[in-house]
């Protein structure tokens, strides 16, 4: 009988650190990210993300993104800048293009704490598209397929989800393939 509660108290236990395991945020760029972190904080250990970071701090949104929230952020990686053609990224940071900056990242942000199965749901319940208005008055069109969303941009470019659901202290970001940019 003491062998049939231990196994059964040891079951319970690895239960439940796998289930710990399955609600653990995922490593994004060699770093944890930490859910009791805001999306700054966890951004700024991301290897992935250094060319993000360094648009955020020069447009001047590290400490609104450090804020309350709620947040989504989808965050390119830096393979995604690198997408962009040659001297885009270097003439964004350029203060003199701040504005354009500015523009640029919160396209990247929605209002919200948007996890991936919300926005399938969304994307769902609209037929398969679902308009996203972002923080930066930018209008996307989003799509899912087999449990993966993608996001078109204003210029018909389309990023992937590729890390979905990495949860914050003040939202979730969702790291994605490609930069999105408003309509022209």
């Amino acid at each position: 009988m003491k062998t049939l509660k231990l196994a059964t108290a040891m079951l319970l236990l690895a239960s439940g650190v796998a289930l710990a395991e399955a609600h653990a945020n995922p490593m994004v760029g060699g770093a944890p990210m930490f859910a009791d972190k805001n999306i700054v904080e966890d951004a700024v250990n991301s290897a992935d993300h250094t060319t993000l970071v360094a648009a955020v701090t020069a447009a001047g949104l590290a400490e609104t993104l450090m804020g309350e929230g709620p947040f989504t952020v989808f965050a390119p990686t830096n393979d995604a800048f690198a997408k962009l053609p040659a001297g885009t990224v270097e003439t964004l940071l350029l203060p003199e293009n701040k504005d354009t900056l500015v523009k640029i990242l919160t396209c990247h942000v929605v209002a919200a704490n948007a996890l991936s199965g919300d926005i399938i749901g969304m994307v769902e319940a609209d037929g398969g598209e679902y308009k996203l208005g972002t923080v930066g008055g930018c209008d996307f069109a989003v799509m899912a397929k087999d449990g993966a969303v993608m996001i078109k941009d204003g210029q018909g470019n389309v990023a992937n989800v590729t890390i979905a659901d990495v949860r914050q202290s003040n939202g979730v970001i969702h790291v994605i393939d490609t930069v999105l940019l408003p309509a022209m």
